[in-house]
């Protein structure tokens, strides 16, 4: 069995190559108009193999455009050209080395003012939901996605999936399906979030931020680890 430390550092590991992954996404301009979504996913999967020698990735790769970016994870909207001033978002679960990462950014194309708010606040909503979370030591994922939610609205959007995340860590991590909703940060996960899984493990999480604004037709999606890489702060007031 792998100890604690190590098994932390390896995912924070993962997380920093995904990061330098969309880093080089963005520097590379791959997401770009003109380009199918699944043409950018297909060039994010080599770019990820030529980086770092990634041939597997542990979920489906995402690239949603304009209005794809309502749908969450489980749907399959038809492949979208990337228009001039779309909002796009990235969500990839690569595997480096059989550690997970789960990784998602938004990139705004164009000059739209609101689309511009929305990219913004996904960080902020995320640190405000980690924030939340380190002040709770018993948080449960139903109670951590209704505070995702309430972030959501408060911020003036709605929250577009049916969980704010899920558990990682080495691949294949403890089964997430439908049917194990503990797995999630979802309505009807209750039991605490930190614990530990059926091998004796510490349980490790990704949050998942997905805001969307149905009335003009587009949403943004950022995710990445949720326990890990960072001091826990107590929550603002």
């Amino acid at each position: 069995m792998t100890d604690e430390p190590a098994r932390a550092a390896a995912l924070l590991k993962a997380q920093a190559d995904a990061a330098a992954l969309f880093g080089e996404v963005e520097r590379r301009g791959l997401v770009a108009p003109g380009r199918g979504e699944r043409a950018v996913s297909d060039a994010v999967r080599d770019l990820a193999y030529e980086m770092f020698g990634v041939r597997r990735f542990w979920h489906k790769r995402i690239v949603r455009a304009g209005p794809n970016t309502l749908h969450p994870y489980r749907e399959n909207p038809p492949d979208r050209v990337i228009a001039e001033d779309d909002i796009v978002f990235c969500d990839f679960g690569p595997l480096f080395a059989e550690w997970e990462a789960d990784f998602g950014r938004t990139f705004v194309l164009g000059d739209d003012p609101v689309k511009h708010r929305l990219r913004d606040d996904l960080p902020r909503l995320f640190a405000a939901g980690r924030r939340y979370f380190a002040a709770h030591p018993e948080v449960t994922g139903e109670e951590l996605y209704a505070e995702a939610v309430r972030l959501a609205r408060e911020a003036g959007w709605e929250f577009g999936g049916p969980h704010s995340g899920h558990l990682v860590g080495e691949f294949p991590h403890e089964k997430v399906d439908g049917a194990e909703i503990d797995s999630y940060i979802a309505p009807g996960s209750s039991r605490p979030m930190r614990r530990a899984d059926g091998s004796g493990r510490r349980c490790h999480w990704i949050l998942e931020i997905h805001l969307v604004d149905r009335a003009r037709g587009f949403g943004g999606f950022h995710e990445e680890l949720l326990d890990l890489g960072h001091e826990e702060a107590p929550a603002d007031g």
